[in-house]
């Protein structure tokens, strides 16, 4: 039950890297600096599978408990407080994560509706070309 403990505790430290990191960035991105994008994306993906690795150990530690009843009271408390405070990261990481789609998808459209106003100065000014101008132009090159 100990290994279970720790590895509870371990993955919680993990969640809460994931969290800061998620808090750290999501102040960039809110003012529009997005330049930090991809490392910030490898670095997730570089813990996840580290959250991935603690389950999988966990899971096989669960397995190899055959009594649940010979875990003493302070044992279960413990596992209960670390499973509550996964718990609470992993809504917190939602709700974060909920936040940075939300930059993203402003940022998002403020880059489309540039470019639609960038195609309309273009077509405006495409409106004002002499043809015969541009043909003599041509024919001088």
């Amino acid at each position: 039950m100990l290994r279970i403990i720790s590895l509870l505790e371990e993955k919680n430290h993990y969640l809460e890297k994931f969290y800061s990191l998620n808090e750290s960035e999501l102040v960039n991105f809110s003012m529009g600096h997005f330049e930090g994008l991809e490392n910030f994306y490898n670095t997730r993906e570089r813990i996840l599978e580290i959250l991935k690795y603690i389950d999988s150990q966990l899971e096989a530690a669960n397995s190899e408990i055959e009594d649940m009843n010979q875990c003493s009271a302070e044992e279960r408390r413990q596992v209960k407080s670390a499973m509550a405070i996964k718990d609470e990261y992993v809504s917190r990481i939602i709700e974060q994560d909920l936040e940075v789609l939300a930059c993203i998808e402003a940022a998002k459209s403020n880059i489309i509706r540039e470019l639609q106003d960038v195609r309309r100065v273009r077509k405006a000014v495409g409106g004002y070309k002499s043809p015969t101008f541009n043909k003599r132009l041509d024919e001088e090159a």
